[in-house]
Formats: structure tokens, C-alpha cells, sequence
């Protein structure tokens, strides 16, 4: 997605309900300068590709997301590990960059994927021992 699109979808997203172009044009004016033209041309883009769905209103559309902000970022995600020719290595880069709060929410995630009845699934293995101070 380019930086417009983001943009545009951020909004989009943001405000979590059918959109008009006119609305997401008046809030990207007081950022910058941009045409109707160009923000009907982003939408209708980002429509094409399948990220928001659209319904007529009289001679126009309101646009909605198809899908979450989260869900686009884990599709990213994805297809970035996808194309690794090392995935573990990428993983191991990638966690190495997450900061205490973004590996808590790592930890958190997989919990909730595992499930409480899987063995282990409460544990962090990057945390101290029960009763042991760090």
C-alpha cells in the first residue's frame, strides 16, 4: 500500500463506518493540499485491489474497510516471512527489534492462539523464574 493509500486507510479505518469521498478529502486537507479527483481515484484503487468495499449514494459511494488495520498488518507480515529464504532467522531479527511491550504482546498472542488446556501456553520463556527476582 503507498504512502496515499495509508493514508486514506488510516482514516478509513479510524473512523470505523461507511466513508464519502468528500469526507476523507475535507480530513487529508488539513494535512495537505490534494484534489477530490485524487482522493475519489485512492478510494476507487483501493476498491479494485480489495480493501474497502463501496455502495452507491445517489451519484456517489461511501466507502467501508473490508478488513481491519490489524489484519493488513499480519497479512505484511506474512508475506514478508513468506519470502524469506530463512524464515527463523528472519523471525529471530524481527524479535530482536521488538521492544519489552511488543514481545508482552507477542507472548500475550500466542497464549491466546494456544489456548489455556495446551501445555506450557501460560509460560514466557524470556521471563524470570516464578518466585526469582531479575
Amino acid at each position: 500500500m503507498g504512502e496515499l493509500e495509508d493514508a486514506v486507510m488510516t482514516r478509513v479505518w479510524k473512523w470505523n463506518r461507511p466513508v464519502t469521498v468528500r469526507e476523507v478529502l475535507e480530513d487529508l486537507q488539513r494535512e495537505r493540499t490534494i484534489a477530490y479527483t485524487t482522493v475519489m481515484t485512492v478510494l476507487d484503487n483501493l476498491h479494485q485491489k480489495g480493501w474497502v468495499r463501496r455502495e452507491a449514494e445517489g451519484r456517489a459511494y461511501r466507502y467501508e474497510a473490508v478488513s481491519t488495520r490489524a489484519a493488513y498488518a499480519a497479512a505484511l507480515m506474512n508475506d514478508a516471512w513468506s519470502q524469506s529464504d530463512n524464515p527463523a532467522a528472519a523471525l529471530v531479527a524481527f524479535f530482536g527489534m521488538m521492544s519489552d511491550e511488543q514481545r508482552q504482546a507477542l507472548w500475550d498472542a500466542v497464549r491466546i492462539v494456544q489456548g489455556p488446556e495446551t501445555p506450557g501456553a501460560g509460560e514466557n520463556p524470556g521471563s524470570a523464574p516464578q518466585g526469582g527476582g531479575r
